[in-house]
């Protein structure tokens, strides 16, 4: 079920798109990050606020497949490397029907070269697409990683893996 799978720059018509999904997202990582709403019900905005802002270290793209928008790639560190990918998302109904794995492959073509992918371990469903997706993807095999989560020393260590792709 991932045919139709596309990747499209963000652009400022599909802002107000991107920081819909966001919500979705922040809301499912608060299981895993110890995070809240503001007063207003709202996850913050700060780590995406460098994606809408044109800089050659940061791509950002939406997920649709087919016409509708199911999630979101962004990656940075695209020049001076490894690429991070700083946040990825697709929402819950079309998981496990191949739209994210088809979303990864394109994003590692798009942007080839060595990519560091952090996680939580507690979030099960990334931690088997993650390895998943790498391993599928590697060129030299995957690398993997305990890191501190920054500036929560309280949540458990992210798994950090690296690979190369081609």
């Amino acid at each position: 079920m991932s045919g139709g799978v596309e990747l499209r720059p963000l652009s400022a018509e599909t802002r107000p798109v991107v920081r819909q999904l966001w919500q979705l997202y922040r809301h499912d990582l608060s299981e895993f990050r110890d995070s809240l709403p503001d007063e207003h019900g709202r996850f913050h905005e700060r780590t995406l606020a460098p994606f809408f802002e044109a800089d050659e270290e940061r791509a950002a793209y939406l997920i649709y497949r087919g016409r509708i928008p199911v999630g979101f790639a962004f990656a940075s560190h695209l020049v001076s490397g490894p690429i991070l990918m700083s946040e990825f998302f697709v929402v819950r109904s079309v998981r496990r029907q191949g739209v994210a794995g088809a979303a990864v492959d394109r994003l590692f073509a798009l942007h080839p070269g060595t990519w560091e992918i952090p996680f939580q371990e507690r979030n099960a469903g990334a931690a088997r697409f993650w390895r998943r997706a790498t391993e599928r993807a590697a060129r030299d095999g995957v690398r993997e990683e305990l890191r501190p989560v920054e500036g929560k020393p309280h949540i458990p260590h992210d798994v950090w893996l690296t690979v190369t792709v081609a």
